[in-house]
């Protein structure tokens, strides 16, 4: 293997610059030389590489997003897409490819993987529903800006006397909605893995203000049945109140930017480095992640056809803890 290319795809997660850091520099000091591949697999497609050298990644640790750009791009998909990619990297001679990504992202690298092509995945997330690796790289820092805007909201609604329904990111998974609830002392957390009636929630507000608490924080998954606009038009309907005026505050892509926080630096790092380690040996069609603290490897077949669940004893705790 002489050269090797990195690249970003689907939606951006802090800490993606950390990684594409390591990837190089450590390719690098294994004497390959590495090519960067500009917005994910639509610039893969279209040829959109330049090689990448250890200034060309300095500086960078610190930055949300990804210097490389990224996209979604449904044609890989399908099967010509892969094979496009397939030409390009032959052609721009690339021996090997490192992906850093969600679960679409992944799959495009299965592919290049089952077309006998050398590529190692990197879990990059902020739902955190990436199976294979207790965090995805992202997560920390999601959590940690949810984390502020939920302590500050909780404020205002106190001072207000005031309900407030809060939306945060994850269409299919509640990792984020729930630890971030749990965290912020939430009075109640909705996700797409639990189903809960929203006249419960209402019952559990009319109680909340007859026991006089100050605010009442409802942390809601966009995946959830009763996303954040259609519960809070459900509490304006209730017969007779509930007694807390409703306010809804829907953070969205707010959650992917800023600095990433020292874990998701440190993660990334060990998790690029250790693609390429994987790579250089001679590994394809693996994700590489963190178990206990440890770097493993993980099949791409396992990684794309599972989840990463939740764990029902986290939401029973939120559940207890909130009342």
């Amino acid at each position: 293997m002489r050269r090797i290319a990195v690249m970003t795809s689907g939606g951006d997660a802090p800490g993606m610059n950390a990684a594409i850091r390591a990837v190089v520099r450590v390719a690098l000091h294994c004497g390959l030389e590495v090519r960067g591949v500009r917005r994910g697999y639509a610039g893969l497609l279209a040829g959109q590489t330049e090689e990448l050298s250890a200034r060309s990644v300095g500086g960078i640790i610190q930055r949300g997003g990804t210097v490389l750009g990224t996209a979604r791009e449904a044609a890989m998909l399908m099967p010509d897409g892969p094979r496009q990619a397939l030409d390009v990297l032959h052609r721009e001679g690339i021996d090997g490819l490192v992906v850093i990504g969600g679960d679409g992202s992944l799959r495009g690298a299965l592919a290049l993987h089952r077309l006998g092509f050398p590529v190692v995945g990197v879990p990059a997330s902020i739902d955190n529903d990436i199976y294979g690796t207790d965090l995805a790289i992202g997560v920390d820092t999601a959590l940690n800006t949810a984390l502020e805007a939920i302590d500050r909201i909780k404020e205002t609604a106190s001072s207000h006397n005031r309900a407030f329904i809060v939306e945060l990111m994850g269409r299919h998974s509640g990792y984020l909605a729930l630890m971030a609830g749990l965290a912020g002392g939430a009075e109640m957390v909705l996700i797409p893995e639990v189903e809960v009636d929203p006249a419960r929630v209402v019952q559990e507000l009319r109680e909340a203000y007859a026991r006089g608490k100050p605010h009442f924080i409802v942390v809601v998954a966009e995946g959830a049945r009763y996303n954040a606009a259609r519960l809070q038009q459900y509490i304006e309907h209730a017969e007779d109140g509930v007694g807390f005026e409703t306010r809804l505050t829907v953070l969205g892509h707010v959650l992917r930017g800023g600095a990433p926080t020292v874990h998701d630096r440190l993660l990334a790092s060990r998790l690029g480095a250790e693609a390429v380690a994987q790579l250089a040996a001679g590994v394809s069609g693996v994700m590489v992640g963190l178990v206990k603290g440890a770097e493993t490897t993980t099949d791409l077949e396992t990684v794309t056809q599972r989840i990463r669940a939740i764990d029902p004893e986290i939401y029973r705790l939120a559940d207890i803890l909130a009342a």
